[in-house]
């Protein structure tokens, strides 16, 4: 095991090292000069030269990313052009709300879609496995914050249920915490579960036919155990995997949906920072998304070695 996780860290390295280069070369070769958005319509041509001189941005680009790998491999993310703060402290005060909400996002989006998907499998050709076929099709085909808009009018404007926009620290409140994430960590959780339920389905229904399944039939144990401790249990891989590769969507739709509701987090300074050409803090969200997608797809490999040890070698 230990070898097999030395093995997978060390692949993330390369990884993250092309991410950094594409992110440094795409951001400093689109058009647009973050001096100019600093200095205002009114500045001079010598007072925009001035703080591009001033934020390093006159040098040559090799030298530009010498200087800012270097002071990433220390830790210093830079000082954010536009909001006049370390790069380190406007993530550390955006965090907590994008984390709870991708954690509440995943937790609804799992103990909803793998229950539905592996009933939908036992009860294959019924109706509520044509609903949930239409379902996931209807998840993947209505754009986030169509469901955003959608959810906010039904639960918060017509019926006054829940709050409409904004966030509640932990600190401040679990009940208040709780109900100001319901409705953007359900908006989010949509096409999670679209997509965790139809993978199920389909991976329980393949497991349903083998042989092991029907002696365990045979011996007399009850259906909810054929289907939770050997259909289930075997289907487990390929549950996994889309659940780490639906963290990508999961990523792109914080941005989104952090926007419609208005919540404070690292994806509404995402756009924030895109809209003011910030360097510094859209290289450091973007390297910080990198690096969070691909440890949680070490995670991944590694539950993979749990389920199926063969992996392991």
């Amino acid at each position: 095991m230990i070898g097999f996780l030395a093995r997978r860290l060390l692949a993330t390295v390369p990884v993250l090292m092309v991410v950094a280069v594409v992110v440094f070369l795409m951001l400093r070769l689109t058009p647009g000069d973050p001096a100019a958005v600093i200095a205002g319509d009114s500045a001079s041509v010598e007072q925009v030269a001035e703080i591009r001189a001033k934020l390093g941005l006159d040098r040559p680009l090799l030298s530009q990313f010498a200087v800012w790998s270097g002071r990433v491999l220390t830790g210093n993310l830079g000082e954010s052009f536009f909001f006049k703060k370390t790069v380190a402290q406007l993530i550390e005060q955006r965090v907590e709300p994008t984390l709870s909400l991708s954690l509440a996002t995943i937790v609804i989006a799992v103990l909803v879609a793998v229950p539905l998907g592996v009933v939908a499998a036992h009860r294959r050709g019924g109706w509520l496995d044509r609903v949930l076929m239409g379902f996931s099709v209807l998840g993947f085909s209505v754009p986030v914050f169509v469901i955003g808009y959608l959810l906010i009018y039904v639960f918060a404007i017509a019926t006054d249920w829940l709050p409409v926009q904004g966030y509640v620290r932990l600190g401040d409140g679990v009940g208040r915490w709780l109900v100001h994430l319901i409705l953007p960590s359900s908006t989010l959780a949509v096409i999670y579960i679209a997509l965790i339920a139809r993978m199920t389905r389909a991976s329980v229904i393949e497991v349903l036919g083998e042989d092991y399944i029907r002696t365990a039939r045979a011996k007399g144990l009850p259906e909810r155990v054929v289907l939770v401790r050997h259909a289930l249990r075997n289907a487990a891989v390929p549950i996994v995997t889309v659940i780490g590769l639906g963290i990508g969507l999961l990523i792109g739709g914080v941005v989104v949906t952090e926007s419609v509701y208005n919540i404070p987090g690292i994806g509404r300074l995402t756009v924030d920072a895109v809209l003011a050409r910030d360097y510094p803090v859209i290289q450091a969200v973007i390297l910080l998304f990198s690096f969070v997608y691909v440890l949680l797809n070490l995670l991944i490999d590694v539950a993979y070695s749990f389920f199926d040890p063969r992996i392991r070698y």
